[in-house]
């Protein structure tokens, strides 16, 4: 199993520290990883993208070209990425944001609304949690367990107490993500 894959979207949307705690969870597995962060000097609002890897084997470089999985949080990024995905790939969206949806019928899309379930729910920090877990539901390469631990790993101490949050969150986003 090999996973290569671009999460995108704008600073502040937490693209970067999903990416981490995926990397984080499968190393926690004896995986392969790479995390590849990409992002421009505006930390917030400005775009920013993470490459991750998650495999069974090496790896043998952390650049892409194509992915097989693309998480997509606004336009610009739906913009330069969609035509990135590998044939038979998966691209998944959020809705908010999105003017443009993808046109694309050689690969699999699905749409989680995970800005309006954290709005709903009143939890807006975990917003890229519930990406992530609508992610993990499409493709379960790593375990609940080992994000949790992940997130343990990334987050500080002092916020710890986030952790059950966060898992809800996951959760909340591998009921709610729809094919298209």
């Amino acid at each position: 199993m090999k996973q290569e894959i671009i999460m995108a979207g704008f600073g502040g949307q937490g693209v970067l520290s999903m990416g981490k705690i995926l990397a984080y969870s499968g190393l926690m597995e004896n995986k392969e990883v790479t995390w590849m962060p990409s992002y421009g000097p505006e930390q917030r609002g400005g775009t920013a993208n993470v490459t991750v890897i998650v495999s069974d084997e090496r790896i043998s470089s952390p650049i892409l070209n194509e992915y097989d999985i693309a998480v997509i949080l606004n336009q610009p990024s739906m913009d330069k990425f969609e035509s990135k995905i590998k044939k038979g790939g998966i691209l998944i969206y959020d809705g908010y944001g999105i003017r443009k949806p993808a046109t694309r019928r050689d690969i699999d899309i699905y749409r989680i609304d995970a800005m309006d379930a954290a709005t709903e729910l009143n939890m807006q920090k975990t917003f890229n949690m519930i990406v992530l877990g609508g992610l993990l539901k499409i493709v379960p390469m790593v375990g609940l367990e080992s994000v949790v631990n992940g997130l343990k790993k990334t987050l500080p101490e002092r916020h710890h107490n986030l952790i059950p949050v966060n898992e809800a969150a996951i959760r909340k986003g591998m009921e709610i993500i729809r094919k298209e």
